[in-house]
């Protein structure tokens, strides 16, 4: 494995063992549940805007393997201070990278730690694990 591959994987599990923004708030601007019926894996995700509009915490529980959870601690860290279309952007761009079955990689500018999901893409079975917090952040920004 390369050191890149194991600073990713260490990334990960780092996220999966102390998550960003877990924990769900009383007031509540959107919110979406999202399950995946092929492992289990649950997300319940808030998206919490300020006064300004912009994105001011993504706060969300859940269970399910590592990749899930890293992959909402992760968005959770990118989204903080975005628009809302800017976190649309990212989130589309996420979605572009992981359908993409390891042909696209995944823009560190734009999706900042995020990226080191990009191996996910390789594994069809894991995309939707990976892809669980977003589509509940997607949904939740719908439901506004």
């Amino acid at each position: 494995m390369s050191d890149l591959q194991n600073l990713y994987q260490e990334l990960i599990l780092d996220h999966s063992r102390t998550p960003h923004g877990y924990g769900l708030r009383e007031a509540v601007a959107a919110q979406s549940h999202q399950v995946n019926p092929t492992c289990g894996d649950e997300v319940t995700l808030q998206v919490h805007r300020g006064a300004d509009g912009r994105v001011e915490a993504i706060a969300w529980e859940g269970h399910g393997c590592a990749i899930s959870q890293a992959s909402a601690s992760l968005l959770a860290e990118l989204a903080e201070g975005l628009s809302t279309d800017d976190l649309g952007v990212r989130i589309a761009a996420f979605r572009e990278a992981m359908r993409s079955r390891g042909r696209i990689e995944p823009d560190e500018a734009l999706l900042g730690d995020a990226a080191a999901l990009g191996g996910v893409s390789k594994y069809v079975a894991r995309v939707k694990c990976a892809m669980l917090a977003w589509v509940a952040a997607e949904d939740a920004l719908s439901r506004e």
